[in-house]
Order: C-alpha cells, then structure tokens, then sequence
C-alpha cells in the first residue's frame, strides 16, 4: 500500500483496494489493473509518465496491466476538459495512433507483462438495442453532475447527445475486461466513478479507482501539453530532456521528484527539507532531478554527458560539440533575418521570428542581432543560436 499510495491524489474507495489486495494474495491471483489511453495524442512526455508510472508499479507487484486502446471511443472523443464539441477521428487513425502510444509507453511499462486490447473488440459488436439499454442506466442528471459538462450547460455551449455515451462506453470497457482497479488522472474521475456504476448494473464488482494528480508543465502553471510547448517528451533526446527540466520553476521541484522519479520516502524528505532551507540553491536540486530523469529515460552515462554539455554551451559558453548544418542562398542582396530564421525553421513564422530578435533571443557568431529590418548574407558558415538551446550553422551555397 506505501507504493500503490505514492503520489496518489484518491483512492475510491481505500477499503475495497485492501480488501482486492488481500484476496489476490490469498488466491495468488493477480487483478486486473486498467488504464485506457487517448488515441488522439500519440506523443508521450512527462505528464503521460505519471499514470503510466503506477501501472508499472502494479505490474511490478505482480497484477496485470491492461492498457485499453481506445479506438472506438476516439470515434467519440473524451469531453473531458473541454469546453466544446470534440472532432471525431477515424478508426484507422485512432489504431496507428495507439500503436505508437503503446510504443512510447514500453519506455515505462514491462512490455511483455502488458496486455493491449481494442475496445472496437466490444463496442463495435454493440447493436443500437445495446445502447439504448447501456444508456438507459444512467440519467441526464448525473451527467450534469460532471463539471464540464455543467459548465457548458450554463454558458449555452453545445453539447452532443453522443458525448454522454463517451463515459458509458469506457465503463463497459470495465465490464468487457472485468477490472478490478482503474487508473486515470483527476481529470478522469467522472468516468472512472462511472464504471463503478455499470460495473454494478451488469452485475460486476466494482472497480475501484485510482487517480493521479495532473503533471504541471515547465511553465509551472498550465498542465504539461505539447501544443503549450511546456513539455518533457519520454522520446526527447538526453540533452533536451536535461534542458526542459532545468527549465522548471523551482515551486515543482519536489512534485517532479515525486511524480516522476524512482526516488525513495527517505530521499524525498531530505529533499523537501533542502528546498525549506534557504542556504541551499534549489538549482543544485533541480540539476539532480534533471539526471534522475535522463537516467530513467536514457541511462547514467547519458544523463553526465547531458550535464557536461549543458554546463558548457550555457554555464561556460561554449559551441556544444555537434551542431546541425544546412546550406543556404542569399544571392547578392542578401536575406532578412526573419525571413533566414524562418526558411531554416528556426522560427514557425516571421512573425515568430521578429518576437525572437526584439527580445534578444536571435545572435550570429555571439553577436545579438538587434534588428529586425537586418539583413544577412552569408559569405562563409555562420553560427546562429535561437533562444538558449537552439544552434544551426548555415554554410554559402556554392
């Protein structure tokens, strides 16, 4: 149960948990622990890792990991957190997109121990007389209970009948592969206390859940996302993984070790003492972090020579040791520097680019580049460094 409870936000309910446990035990029958994952975002970072890291915890104690490829629920699209209709995709894309879920999520999970099912297995099966009587068991009323959905009812925003069966249909998950635990973000309650409910109505015991609190990303204000761009990807490479946890705001230090570190009780609460005590520089911490992490992810080896890179490109200014190369042709009057950041997508856009040079993110060979009216030619190989990581030399073409 110390495991099972580290960085846990609720258990529902705690009691059923111990007495699941103590029967498994008993029986020497392992429970079946599910996770269903989100077809519509294959890229995993940090914040995937967090529930994915307890699944493994319980593989490691020995139950079994189902993890539930939601590709007939993509169909759908989980109204969880959204303030509007979700965009439906395609069964095809829904599969390869859990492919690759499945692909990132072996960087955490014991590949060999995790069983992938398709909930289209089951749901597809379902005639409209199945419906009719899956949704028959639960009310309007209920649904409205679930905040978002509150919150759209009052604001007028649209809801789609067939976004209420979005939570019935990963119940029946449930009720298909007889789980005994679920786990979800907090951002899953609804729906995982929904399963509870269908579980029962067919007859199963019910599950019990189990949520995780919802990673903040390195801006230390907004939950981790890609599309914010204040993420940690499990696919990023040593160096960029050492960068991105730097980057972190000393306030989340401690849930970073928490959430996403093998870092024992003992070491936590020094730790947490360390950050209390105003002598000590919480960088000196978060480099610390920052090595769990890469060595997780990577190995040991990986994680110094991360270190040693960073310390210095940022610590001791240097070059690092390998920067990408590309060729370019400002003919003879030459190229604006917005438009060179952006032909080389240093930058998304021009517009991107002239942010970057007015706040002193943009320099040539060391040189900050002021102006954004400025333009280049390139004679001989030039080093441009966007931001504080970002480097390309770009050579004449001949």
């Amino acid at each position: 149960m110390d495991v099972i409870k580290r960085g846990v936000s609720e258990i529902i309910p705690e009691d059923d948990l111990v007495r699941k446990i103590e029967k498994s035990l008993k029986t020497k029958t392992p429970l079946n622990v599910k996770l269903g994952c989100d077809p519509s975002r294959p890229d995993l970072h940090l914040g995937h890792s967090v529930v994915l890291r307890k699944l493994r915890q319980f593989q490691d104690l020995g139950h079994q990991a189902i993890l539930i490829v939601g590709d007939f629920t993509g169909m759908i699209g989980d109204p969880s957190g959204r303030n509007k209709t979700r965009p439906a995709l395609g069964i095809e894309e829904t599969r390869k997109n859990g492919e690759s879920y499945f692909e990132q999520a072996a960087k955490i999970l014991s590949k060999e121990k995790t069983k992938m099912v398709y909930n289209s297995e089951w749901l597809a099966k379902m005639s409209f007389a199945d419906v009719i009587k899956l949704a028959s068991k639960y009310t309007v009323a209920r649904m409205l209970e679930r905040d978002d959905f509150t919150l759209r009812y009052k604001a007028g925003e649209p809801i789609s009948v067939h976004e209420f069966l979005y939570p019935l249909a990963q119940a029946m998950d449930s009720v298909a592969i007889n789980a005994d635990i679920e786990l979800g973000g907090t951002d899953q309650k609804f729906n995982l206390l929904v399963g509870r409910d269908i579980q029962r109505e067919f007859g199963k015991e019910p599950q019990v859940i189990l949520t995780t609190p919802i990673l903040v990303g390195t801006d230390g204000v907004e939950k981790m996302s890609k599309s914010l761009d204040n993420y940690i990807g499990l696919s990023d490479s040593p160096k960029e993984m050492y960068g991105r946890t730097l980057s972190i705001p000393d306030t989340q230090i401690y849930d970073y070790f928490l959430l996403t570190t093998n870092v024992g009780k003992k070491e936590l609460a020094g730790i947490k003492q360390q950050l209390a005590d105003k002598s000590v520089n919480p960088r000196d911490i978060k480099r610390r972090l920052a090595r769990e992490i890469v060595s997780l992810y990577h190995s040991p080896s990986d994680a110094t020579a991360a270190e040693e890179e960073f310390d210095r490109v940022f610590v001791k200014k240097d070059m690092p040791d390998e920067i990408e190369e590309c060729t370019y042709n400002t003919s003879g009057a030459g190229v604006t520097i917005l438009q060179l950041l952006s032909d080389t997508q240093l930058a998304a856009s021009k517009s991107e680019a002239r942010r970057l040079v007015e706040q002193g993110g943009v320099s040539i060979d060391g040189e900050k580049v002021s102006d954004s009216k400025a333009t280049i030619t390139i004679t001989k190989p030039i080093i441009v460094k966007v931001g504080k990581r970002r480097f390309l030399k770009i050579k004449p073409k001949k």
